[in-house]
């Protein structure tokens, strides 16, 4: 493959952090030697066949000091892979579906290099275990992939490693489609971006970091983990308003418990941020296969004391009007907005992103040996980012992190309080 450069649009740029991801398999009732040659499947299946269409999934962050942003160099530099095995069983890892730092040990992490150039945008690790399970740990930049894009690579990749070939490789790389219009025309207040001059942790624009966006890695917070069953998110729905969504009620649930235990002046404003889909809401529609992250920040905001005084009905309100804002004229506002300003999601000071991973099917993955037991996230690096993720029985768990414990005790009293 010849050397090009893949343009980053202005959403992109926002992205440009790892996530990483962990699934984990059960050994199949023939026995541990059921998975003798994991390893070597997933590495042949990811080299000779996924890295065909996902060719620029080998390439490299470039950071084009003239235009001063991040552009994708398609260099084949290459795609890591690692494969290990472990003494232990799976067993002996303990609740796989919790927060657990020492997972990080089972993937290829990007904070091991040096240099832009140097890292990797794309790992894989393998791991077998004396039982004969396996997890396998995923590595992908932000500024590539988001979640929908993300889930249909590693569904390409499960469907080569059962030998069915990938499933749908008409991938489309342009970004044209949400490139900033010339001049830009910038209609709206875009409040969910925050200027890089706004942000106290920002590396110099001159010398950026592969994971600029995290404002704060979180080695310092204790994570939890809060579930809420379907019972439990009926309820808040019953609760909130008539034609209410499962993703509103438990986002204005959360908004008002975390501003409950974060917040103590009643007269500041309490912020909820979270990724509006725009692949169907603009004009014209974002091409099928679409890679790159076809998302917007949506923000809801209210007055600490309105927020906690009101009824969720009221909080659930502002979500929803949030989630109207985006239309097609307030998606190219806010990619010219981007243009202008270079910011960033409008995240700190008390303000938070609420991330909806349960509604991503990394639980379907199956890549020859059933689903997995678990899949899911690694501990997340920051702390202003509250997780979603599925139970697997229609309930949510909810992966967060609070600096002082005290908030989180109150965070968690206040969440159950329904």
């Amino acid at each position: 493959m010849p050397l090009k450069t893949i343009h980053l649009s202005n959403i992109d740029q926002t992205a440009a952090f790892p996530v990483e991801t962990v699934f984990f398999y059960e050994t199949t009732p023939d026995g541990a030697e059921s998975t003798f040659d994991i390893i070597e499947r997933v590495k042949r299946s990811v080299s000779e066949e996924l890295l065909v269409p996902y060719y620029f999934m080998a390439g490299r962050l470039h950071f084009n000091v003239e235009t001063k942003r991040l552009e994708l160099v398609c260099n084949n530099a290459g795609a890591l892979f690692a494969g290990a095995t472990s003494s232990l069983s799976l067993k002996d890892l303990g609740d796989l579906s919790a927060p657990n730092p020492s997972f990080q040990r089972l993937v290829l992490r990007a904070e091991e290099f040096g240099s832009l150039p140097e890292t990797p945008i794309f790992t894989i690790q393998v791991t077998r275990f004396r039982c004969g399970g396996f997890s396998i740990g995923f590595m992908t930049n932000h500024s590539i992939l988001d979640g929908k894009s993300a889930v249909a690579m590693l569904e390409n990749l499960a469907a080569i490693c059962r030998g069915e070939g990938p499933r749908n490789v008409k991938l489309h790389v342009d970004r044209s489609c949400i490139r900033a219009r010339d001049p830009p025309q910038i209609q709206f207040e875009h409040a969910e971006y925050m200027k890089p001059t706004e942000a106290s942790s920002l590396v110099s624009p001159d010398q950026p970091s592969p994971s600029s966006f995290v404002s704060m890695l979180s080695k310092n917070y204790e994570y939890e983990v809060a579930s809420l069953s379907l019972d439990m998110i009926d309820g808040l729905k019953e609760r909130a308003t008539a034609g209410c969504s499962s993703f509103q009620a438990v986002v204005a649930h959360l908004w008002r418990a975390r501003t409950r235990a974060v917040f103590d002046d009643p007269s500041e404003t309490s912020s909820v941020l979270f990724a509006v889909d725009v692949r169907s809401k603009m004009t014209p529609r974002v091409p099928d296969g679409f890679v790159g992250n076809a998302v917007v920040m949506a923000m809801a905001s209210a007055r600490v004391a309105e927020l906690t005084e009101q009824p969720l009905g009221f909080a659930v309100k502002r979500v929803r009007e949030a989630i109207e804002r985006v239309t097609d004229e307030y998606i190219r506002s806010a990619v010219d907005w981007l243009e202008v300003n270079k910011g960033m999601p409008a995240i700190g000071h008390g303000n938070f992103i609420v991330s909806a991973w349960w509604k991503l099917p990394f639980h379907e993955l199956d890549f020859g040996w059933g689903k997995p037991i678990y899949g899911g996230p690694v501990v997340s690096v920051m702390h202003e980012c509250v997780l979603l993720l599925s139970d697997g029985k229609g309930g949510i768990n909810i992966w967060l992190a609070l600096e002082e414990e005290e908030k989180m005790k109150s965070f968690l009293s206040y969440v159950y309080e329904l």
